[in-house]
């Protein structure tokens, strides 16, 4: 029999004493003593967000395959199944939750055998009530380090010239206060966003925004770059994986889908996903749900989704490189960014703050950005974008001073004053190919512009 318990529309209390993430939490009490239920739904019932029953362990699962619990508090001695043996199928199949048992029996080999199901904590009865809320306490607090650890390790292998302007989109431009207010009143929807643009125009800081002004804030904004991560691995990295479900996979571990239960997942590069995880993603989409690889469980995912991209994926559609269905699944909102050279005055203002911020970081003194610099800056086409900004205001802090022939390198060549956009970014591209003696890592480096997009340039000028 399920009892679910009915609250008032009013918040969880938020008690100092155990910690802030209790008010957030979901909680599945398994136990087949009503009067042991009761208790625990009186003491934790006011001061979590959702807290349900179950009366044996396959109501239980029906439960867990439902909806997601952030702690299962689990009775041991059980009719038909104890709780040790029911924990390690869960475990088998895809359950990852922490789990806290509850028994009158301590004894060694159950202590083993608990600790091998994956039992996080034992509370022993007769308890108290604070007893089991500091047990529950030390689960969130556990399990959101835990999460956050592996989000920031995530954030900083797939992360590159972003962190100086994470927070918001610097300038006074018309285009980029369009941009803002557009983010303005996308951010409260629940709606998935698409964000364009040239690369180096600030989409990540776009999304981030997009996340800080919706009622997602206070959960993680997990990035994942999905031209960074290698084919083979880019569907584990997201669904997570049973232990022995591939080769290498030792330990069972939790997806980046799953990290972000709650917040915001932002998937840039999305043209560059493989075809077969284009798929997976469309169903996760359209489901809510999230099968983690050797899994026999799809787990329920409460998240928004932001994706990026600097393609053009319309076309990769009619080429047959992005799927068709998937485009107009995320193609819901699409925000175009607005590549710096259309952006007037705000190059000064963004290699004024960046040379401001960089210095302070690198310890070095500023360099003074002269009139002819600024000169410079404004008439060159920076098809890096910011992120070439921010490198070369690098670059001049590094060397002490702007490059002497900064200006003139940047000024158009006599007898070019008619030549295209494309001419103007294909001269400055060769022209940095040759300083680097054909390097073409260090070139994107220095352009801000990954190494993609180098090829792909080469390749259309068969270079």
């Amino acid at each position: 029999m399920t009892i679910d318990v009915e609250r008032a529309p009013a918040p969880a209390l938020q008690d100092p004493e155990f910690g802030p993430w209790l008010a957030q939490a979901t909680i599945l009490v398994v136990d087949d003593e009503p009067g042991m239920r009761n208790f625990l739904l009186r003491i934790l019932g006011p001061r979590c967000k959702r807290i349900e029953e179950a009366a044996d362990v396959e109501e239980a699962a029906r439960k867990l395959d439902a909806q997601h619990f952030d702690v299962v508090i689990l009775d041991n001695i059980m009719p038909r199944k104890n709780g040790v043996d029911w924990l390690a199928e869960q475990r088998a199949t895809g359950f990852f939750s922490d789990v806290i048992l509850i028994t009158a029996y301590a004894d060694l080999d159950t202590a083993i055998q608990a600790l091998r199901a994956g039992v996080v904590d034992f509370v022993l009865k007769p308890f108290r009530s604070n007893q089991i809320l500091n047990a529950v306490a030390r689960c969130l607090d556990r399990v959101r380090l835990q999460r956050e650890n592996i989000v920031l390790r995530h954030e900083l292998r797939s992360s590159s010239d972003h962190i100086l302007l994470r927070d918001r989109l610097i300038g006074n431009s018309e285009v980029i206060a369009r941009v803002r207010e557009t983010i303005a009143r996308v951010a409260p929807l629940p709606s998935s966003v698409l964000i364009t643009g040239e690369s180096g125009t600030g989409k990540e800081v776009a999304a981030r925004s997009l996340h800080a002004l919706s009622d997602r804030a206070d959960k993680p904004f997990v990035p994942v770059n999905c031209a960074a991560i290698p084919a083979d691995m880019l569907e584990s990295e997201l669904f997570g994986h049973l232990k022995g479900s591939f080769t290498g996979a030792n330990a069972s571990r939790e997806g980046l889908f799953l990290h972000a239960r709650g917040g915001t997942l932002f998937l840039d590069e999305i043209g560059e996903m493989p075809a077969a995880t284009q798929s997976k993603l469309l169903r996760v989409l359209e489901d809510r749900r999230v099968r983690p690889l050797g899994s026999e469980r799809e787990v329920p995912i409460d998240l928004r989704f932001v994706f990026a991209t600097n393609a053009d994926l319309e076309a990769d559609v009619r080429r047959g490189r992005f799927r068709a269905d998937l485009f107009y699944r995320i193609n819901v909102m699409q925000l175009q960014l607005p590549p710096l050279r259309d952006r007037g005055d705000d190059v000064q203002e963004l290699a004024t703050l960046f040379m401001r911020r960089l210095s302070q970081q690198l310890a070095m003194p500023q360099v003074p950005i002269e009139a002819g610099i600024r000169a410079a800056l404004a008439r060159y086409r920076w098809p890096g974008n910011v992120r070439e900004l921010r490198n070369l205001v690098e670059r001049a802090l590094i060397l002490g001073k702007f490059p002497e022939d900064f200006g003139d390198r940047l000024a158009p060549q006599s007898g070019a004053a008619d030549e295209s956009l494309e001419e103007i970014e294909r001269r400055h591209i060769l022209a940095m190919l040759q300083e680097t003696a054909g390097d073409r890592n260090e070139a994107a480096r220095r352009l801000g512009v990954s190494r993609k997009t180098i090829d792909r340039k080469c390749a259309a000028w068969n270079v």
